[in-house]
């Protein structure tokens, strides 16, 4: 069975905070995907690589001396883009489909702070024609010692 290599869900907006969760939702879909059918590395190949280059490109944007964001948020993007890179990097090894909750976590919970809208006096317009994730990224929390290795997000 091959993938498809188009998307066939595009986004109808133009907005960034649109696209950016769009890309990390259809994402984490693959990565599913790829959970759900073991017997396929190539999938899970495929969709860390879609994931990695994802990430890689929010990465790009955060380092940019040019990035709108403020710092805070531009850090805390950075720091959970570690994670995914470390994530990604032990599951291409590994290609272990029962180790992707974690990706997918993250993938979702910042996919639904972009698609939260701020409210009328939180919003600041900005010219934001670079990809960058424009909502308050989730901060990654350590579980405490002895709890499992869940990783938890908190918008």
């Amino acid at each position: 069975m091959k993938p498809a290599t188009g998307y066939s869900n595009r986004p109808t907006s133009d907005d960034p905070r649109d696209v950016e969760a769009w890309g990390l939702t259809e994402a984490a879909r693959r990565l599913i995907h790829a959970r759900q059918t073991p017997e396929n590395p190539d999938l899970l190949r495929q969709a860390l690589s879609l994931n990695q280059r994802l990430w890689t490109i929010f990465q790009t944007s955060m380092v940019d001396p040019e990035c709108p964001l403020p710092k805070d948020i531009r850090d805390n993007v950075l720091a959970l883009s570690i994670i995914v890179d470390r994530q990604t990097f032990d599951r291409l090894i590994d290609l272990d489909v029962n180790k992707l909750d974690r990706l997918i976590d993250i993938n979702r919970a910042v996919a639904t702070g972009l698609s939260q809208r701020p409210t009328a006096s939180a919003a600041a317009p900005a010219a934001n024609t670079a990809p960058t994730p424009s909502a308050p990224m989730p901060k990654p929390q350590t579980p405490p010692p002895g709890a499992p290795g869940k990783l938890s997000i908190s918008i």
